[in-house]
């Protein structure tokens, strides 16, 4: 059962990267990878009958946007300097894309992992990167 927004849950902004090569922006509540469906929202305020099922099972990565333009004249710095904050990593999916970050919580058993970029300038301001759609991860 998906909990339905309220006035106390925050909405998330994302842009789901679908293994298909799809995205698909929108707004979530309450995201968990314990959960194999998320429901995504095409407003913020949107009433849950307007909410979309995701199935985790076909999803590359869910990315947690400031915004859903971005900035594409920007190239994310990939420079892991000693204030980073947990596991440096380098994270290649199986379509080629590749996105450094540092993470709390990396175990390649489990559904998936929160990687926060390492440029803190990116759009991304972290990342929920799903194990299946992974080729490698490289310990930095």
């Amino acid at each position: 059962m998906v909990t339905p927004p309220t006035q106390l849950n925050k909405a998330s902004k994302v842009v789901v990267g679908c293994q298909d090569g799809q995205r698909l922006k929108g707004f979530v509540f309450n995201f968990s990878p314990l959960r194999e469906v998320f429901r995504l929202f095409p407003e913020e305020s949107s009433p849950h009958h307007l909410g979309t099922d995701v199935k985790l099972e076909g999803v590359k990565a869910i990315f947690f946007v400031k915004d859903f333009t971005g900035h594409r004249e920007h190239q994310d710095a990939y420079d892991l300097g000693k204030s980073a904050h947990g596991r440096k990593l380098e994270v290649v999916f199986q379509d080629g894309e590749i996105i450094a970050g540092t993470t709390e919580a990396y175990n390649p058993r489990k559904v998936g992992f929160f990687l926060f970029p390492a440029d803190p300038e990116s759009n991304n301001m972290r990342i929920f990167v799903v194990n299946r759609s992974v080729q490698e991860v490289k310990l930095l």
